[in-house]
């Protein structure tokens, strides 16, 4: 792939991760935004569906990791990245959400530190900033 069209590639990327953060509100039940925003310590956990909010966390982790996958090729073009990458993720998501809606349904008893953070790497391509540098120096310490 030439360098203008990776370029050009890693821009339509990069705003599609945007775009996705941009209208969350607006795609996806998510009631805990306005819940961790707000005094979260000394108020009631909100109403949550559990059915909606897991599926629409699995939909926001599929277009994130649809989008890391994209990056993940047109940096490396490599399909071991790619394949390695794919399953990560999946394992990433069913161990994580696990946790998580074990934790909702406790209603965050023993805390709240570990829920938000779980919830944030299920909603945000934070795998993705862990996967290049390691992807990086991978192939770098191959040379």
């Amino acid at each position: 792939m030439n360098t203008y069209l990776k370029i050009m590639s890693l821009l339509i990327l990069t705003s599609l991760l945007f775009i996705v953060r941009a209208f969350s509100a607006e795609l996806f039940y998510d009631p805990l935004i306005e819940y961790f925003k707000n005094d979260y310590l000394y108020t009631k956990m909100p109403q949550i569906n559990m059915w909606f909010l897991t599926i629409d966390m699995l939909y926001r982790y599929i277009l994130n990791s649809i989008i890391t996958l994209g990056f993940i090729w047109v940096l490396f073009e490599r399909k071991d990245y790619i394949k390695f990458t794919g399953f990560f993720l999946m394992t990433a998501f069913m161990t994580l959400i696990v946790v998580f809606v074990l934790l909702l349904r406790d209603q965050f008893e023993s805390g709240y530190l570990l829920p938000f953070y779980i919830r944030r790497f299920i909603i945000h391509p934070l795998f993705l900033l862990i996967l290049l540098p390691a992807f990086y120096f991978q192939k770098i310490s191959n040379r």
